[in-house]
């Protein structure tokens, strides 16, 4: 067989696997700018690594879309062909030498997979770099093997390098949205960035699993879609854990599944048979922590042995319904101990992840507890899944329906007439007087009666009345970095605003952070600090999840003229640079310039943080 055709095999087979259309890009927009920038005139070009499935394949082929790019890529079964990786653009018989000669025309050259390139193929993209007369983009996964000649691209200088890290939380639910066709809710966002630990491949399969099953259900009262209960056991799954599920001894598959039913919580290594374990542990299988516990090191792994196991091994395996009861009530005290002290960063909790991801009784005071912690981080969409979970087994549980008001608010949502399960926000029954209080200021707030909001406010936290803009109401009435941002909110003082942000943000209060950096603008007297200010509080703004307050809504345009504002707002709901031209009868050179200099003025230059400094109805065409 030829080069030629071992090389069109192997594409027909790649391609044969994944025939269903990309999602959308999303997110990684400092990646993508930075990859453009290292393939312009002058630049020699740039190395992209990261692990397996992160999207760097997808990064650098939108970097490229519509350049003039020769591509090649490593393939596991032509590493032992020389130059296999450019068969298609090369003669059939050639030297190194030659083979420079030729690609050096090309002004743009895409080497995927370089970690699989043979020999030759990798001397090649040496000596093109050596040269510089094209540029170079060249991807290649983390950890793996690479030949000597590629790693040296960075290791020598000749090229930066880029390594991209695992999707984000909240660049993986944008990916979801996007590319998805349902709309995931935070919770099943949650647990599908948890099992696919930022494999974008894994991610897709996973999800398409999901859906096909019909395994995703419809949330009451919102467009979104959940998912509890058991993971797929499809063909893509079982050969993404193979390394667990085809284990040859069965003291080891026996250590596993042992591990797997013992989730959420750690086993004692006293308890396991050493050997295998030990083997296990060698092979990155499982995690032993500095106390003596073991764990699945995959987070995929245990649902997956635990569906795999047949009932009578499962009933033998599993423990007794209430194991977790001791572990979540620590939980709980963990998170209330952390409200008090005013830091709501992220915490550990498997327990109630674990129950809630397989749709296990919750009790409804730890998930209102999670709706609070959620709510007061700034993740509003997640605050009202969370009470949502406690509701559906305790519909009237006032704490539950009090976070899903607020969160259901904040979030900008028109209050309907009267209190449900669903999310109203009139009175919540039975909630005490801050409650009421605090459901009531939002309610206004929504409707737009910032008078009214901040009376009743009074009546509530105090904390809402700054928010709100009212920080004379909470005199006396708050203490730490939340006195610090009544006082400094009553002065007009925008350096000590920000720093107030900077602190909020580090106790984990997104929300809040964001909100002082948007009082803080009008502040300052300073232009260049206030666009600093709107750009901090853009960036915090858009990570959580939707929210709409007041202070929020002062993210205006600021010193735009009235053709840049016009432009702007259009693009900021979605229009492209040409469909503006064609609406205002401009040129898309035209837009282009106008919408550089509004991005200067605005302190950002990322199209995807319009919406969030645009509350203003579209414009009107000229």
């Amino acid at each position: 067989m030829s080069i030629r055709t071992l090389v069109a095999v192997t594409i027909y087979e790649r391609d044969a696997r994944t025939p269903a259309p990309p999602w959308p890009f999303t997110g990684r927009e400092d990646e993508l700018e930075l990859v453009r920038r290292s393939v312009t005139a002058g630049r020699n070009g740039i190395v992209v690594t990261g692990p397996a499935g992160c999207g760097k394949t997808r990064l650098v082929t939108e970097a490229v879309r519509g350049a003039d790019c020769a591509r090649a890529a490593g393939t596991p079964e032509t590493r032992g062909i020389p130059f296999a990786a450019f068969a298609h653009l090369l003669p059939e018989s050639v030297t190194l030498h030659r083979a420079v000669h030729l690609l050096s025309g090309a002004r743009l050259l895409l080497v995927d997979d370089a970690h699989l390139l043979d020999d030759a193929s990798a001397a090649l993209v040496h000596q093109l770099a050596v040269h510089g007369r094209t540029r170079l983009l060249v991807v290649a996964t983390e950890g793996a093997r690479v030949p000597g000649a590629v790693s040296r691209l960075w290791t020598g200088e000749l090229l930066p390098r880029l390594t991209l890290e695992a999707l984000p939380r909240e660049e993986t639910a944008q990916l979801l949205t996007a590319g998805a066709g349902d709309r995931p809710e935070p919770l099943t966002v949650d647990r599908l960035h948890r099992l696919c630990r930022g494999d974008l491949r894994l991610l897709r399969e996973l999800l398409t699993a999901v859906r096909g099953q019909g395994l995703l259900a419809p949330v009451p009262g919102t467009d979104e879609q959940a998912w509890r209960g058991p993971v797929p056991m499809t063909s893509p799954v079982r050969e993404r854990t193979a390394d667990v599920l085809d284990r040859a001894r069965p003291e080891e598959r026996e250590t596993l599944e042992r591990l797997a039913f013992a989730e959420p919580l750690p086993l004692d290594v006293d308890e396991l048979d050493v050997r295998p374990l030990e083997q296990l542990e060698t092979e990155g299988l499982v995690r032993v922590d500095d106390h003596g516990a073991a764990r699945l090191a995959h987070p995929l792994h245990g649902p997956v042995l635990r569906a795999a196991a047949g009932r009578l091994r499962a009933r033998r395996l599993a423990g007794p319904p209430d194991r977790c009861a001791s572990a979540l009530a620590a939980e709980t005290a963990t998170l209330v101990r952390r409200v008090e002290r005013a830091d709501v960063r992220a915490p550990e909790t498997p327990v109630g992840d674990w129950l809630v991801a397989e749709g296990a009784p919750l009790p409804a005071e730890y998930a209102a507890l999670r709706a609070r912690f959620a709510r007061l981080g700034g993740r509003l969409r997640e605050a009202a899944a969370w009470a949502r979970e406690g509701l559906r087994r305790n519909a009237g549980d006032r704490d539950c329906l009090t976070e899903l008001a607020l969160a259901r608010a904040q979030s900008g949502e028109t209050p309907p007439t009267a209190t449900s399960a669903g999310g109203g926000l009139g009175d919540v029954p039975g909630a005490h007087g801050v409650a009421r209080g605090a459901v009531a200021a939002w309610a206004a707030a929504v409707r737009g009666d910032l008078d009214a909001a901040a009376l009743a406010a009074a009546a509530g936290d105090p904390y809402d009345s700054v928010r709100l803009g009212a920080p004379e109401r909470a005199a006396g009435r708050l203490t730490g970095v939340f006195a610090a941002h009544a006082e400094a909110l009553a002065r007009g003082d925008g350096p000590e605003l920000d720093r107030v942000a900077e602190e909020l943000e580090r106790r984990g209060f997104l929300l809040f952070a964001a909100e002082a950096h948007a009082q803080a603008v009008p502040a300052h007297r300073d232009p260049r600090a206030a666009r600093t200010s709107r750009t901090r509080a853009v960036a915090l703004a858009r990570r959580c999840e939707g929210a709409r307050t007041p202070a929020l809504a002062g993210l205006v345009l600021g010193e735009l003229t009235a053709r840049q504002r016009q432009i702007v707002t259009l693009a900021a709901a979605g229009l492209s640079n040409r469909q503006i031209a064609e609406r205002l009868t401009l040129s898309v050179r035209t837009v282009g310039n106008h919408l550089y200099s509004a991005y200067t003025r605005l302190g950002t230059g990322d199209r995807g943080a319009l919406p969030w400094l645009v509350e203003l109805p579209e414009a009107q065409p000229a």
